[in-house]
């Protein structure tokens, strides 16, 4: 089996939350596994100096309609949230302490955070909020919620977000596979293309 794709994201990214929803079985169809890696977008805006998509004039309104057609051409549910953006520090690291424990549950939590937020419109800032996610997945809210206060959880969210930096990162999601990067959820279809030719 080849190299696994790394699969950065912030689950504030509604093109992330799209992207969540197909990697997995497209990574799986051409015998790939995918490294979940959440990290945080605003990190990124700051170093590239962007502002957020939907409050550049013109543009905003379009990556508005852009991001419903997406959902619809994914056949993915979603409404845009009230709360929007918001910091995605809380889940990240909630995330990165699960993933210790069990990378299943991990990405199960990932997903359940993605709905919460992207379909259910959820605080998934608040940590009472993330707790009950996770504890509607079965995991114990007490050692979460110590566990995802770490100094070494701490880190670790701040060691991926540089690292996605160092690797390009300039938005999400925000695919390297083969050391090649994918930029979007826009971009599954090349990323389709590469997994089954080998590159081009």
């Amino acid at each position: 089996m080849s190299d696994p794709i790394e699969f950065y994201f912030d689950f504030s990214s509604p093109y992330a939350y799209i992207a969540s929803g197909q990697i997995d079985d497209l990574a799986a169809k051409h015998g790939r596994k995918v490294l979940w890696r959440p990290m945080l977008l605003g990190m990124v805006m700051k170093k590239t100096g962007l502002p957020l998509l939907l409050d550049v004039p013109v543009k905003g309104d379009y990556s508005k309609r852009d991001i419903l057609r997406s959902a619809r051409y994914y056949g993915v549910p979603f409404n845009f949230p009230t709360k929007f953006p918001l910091s995605a520090v809380t889940p990240s690291r909630a995330y990165y302490w699960l993933h210790g424990q069990d990378c299943q549950k991990a990405r199960e939590f990932a997903r359940a955070a993605f709905r919460a937020y992207w379909v259910d419109g959820r605080d998934i800032s608040d940590m009472a909020v993330v707790l009950d996610i996770a504890a509607g997945l079965g995991v114990d809210r007490d050692a979460l919620s110590a566990g995802m206060v770490t100094p070494e959880i701490k880190e670790r969210l701040k060691v991926e977000t540089d690292t996605a930096l160092a690797k390009g990162m300039c938005g999400a999601p925000y695919f390297v596979i083969d050391g090649e990067a994918f930029w979007g959820a826009d971009r599954l279809p090349q990323i389709e293309k590469w997994l089954a030719t080998g590159g081009f």
